[in-house]
């Protein structure tokens, strides 16, 4: 119990405390990221939405045959 409460006294790891640090910084750049991600789809399906809702693959007409049995 001593070493216990002397670490605890002691003061926190110089290294745990950098780590720390470092996840932060991590954790707040992955936040500005996700911001900026949002923002430039917010954008993508504004400009989508302008072409009258015809999509990407809307003008393309896919012909798809019946499916048939498997032969085994």
């Amino acid at each position: 119990m001593a070493k216990a409460l002397l670490g605890y006294v002691g003061g926190s790891d110089p290294r745990l405390l950098a780590e720390m640090r470092r996840l932060q910084q991590r954790v707040q750049d992955l936040e500005s990221e996700l911001v900026r991600i949002q923002s430039e789809n917010d954008a993508l399906n504004a400009a989508a939405a302008q072409h009258d809702g015809d999509s990407l693959l809307g003008s393309i007409d896919i012909d798809v045959p019946q499916a048939e049995p498997a032969l085994t």
